[in-house]
């Protein structure tokens, strides 16, 4: 019998609740506000079928477009073909989590400004640019007076 090609065939693993992860979900789930212009994770939340996105979104991330009652629209890239389309789709807050992908350019950016604000004080000006790491110092090696091959072989020290 051939395969079935359902909204939701093969995803029982992808869909399925965590190890004890399962039974009542927490409150800060339904908690968190989400603004416009956030970057969210579309993670599917088995035990919820309302709202939920299709399997192709699952792990997915993308930024929020619009919030509603009890669901937030996000708009994801979708490679169809030879082109990449965004799309926007509405996905319940139990199917949605912050995403993280952007916490560390937040840190630098925040990490800039002290040091642009330090510099100030000072009297300076400086450069919070990233910069390419740059070739390594050399160095001279030291070589013993005997090659390392005739230490090896005692019978060719002779030659």
């Amino acid at each position: 019998m051939p395969a079935g090609h359902g909204l939701r065939s093969r995803t029982r693993d992808s869909f399925s609740r965590p190890f004890r992860k399962k039974g009542y979900i927490a409150l800060t789930t339904y908690l968190r506000t989400y603004k416009i212009g956030d970057y969210v994770d579309v993670k599917v939340n088995g035990a919820v079928h309302k709202g939920m996105p299709h399997k192709f979104y699952h792990g997915r991330t993308g930024g929020v477009w619009n919030v509603t009652k009890r669901a937030i629209g996000v708009e994801i890239n979708k490679q169809v073909g030879n082109r990449i389309i965004r799309k926007r789709i509405h996905v319940r807050v139990e199917h949605v989590m912050p995403s993280r992908c952007n916490e560390e350019f937040k840190l630098r950016k925040k990490n800039n400004d002290e040091l642009k604000a330090a510099a100030k004080a000072r009297g300076e000006i400086i450069s919070t640019k990233r910069q390419p790491e740059g070739p390594k110092p050399g160095f001279m090696v030291e070589g013993a007076s005997v090659p390392p091959w005739r230490l090896l072989l005692p019978s060719l020290a002779m030659l």
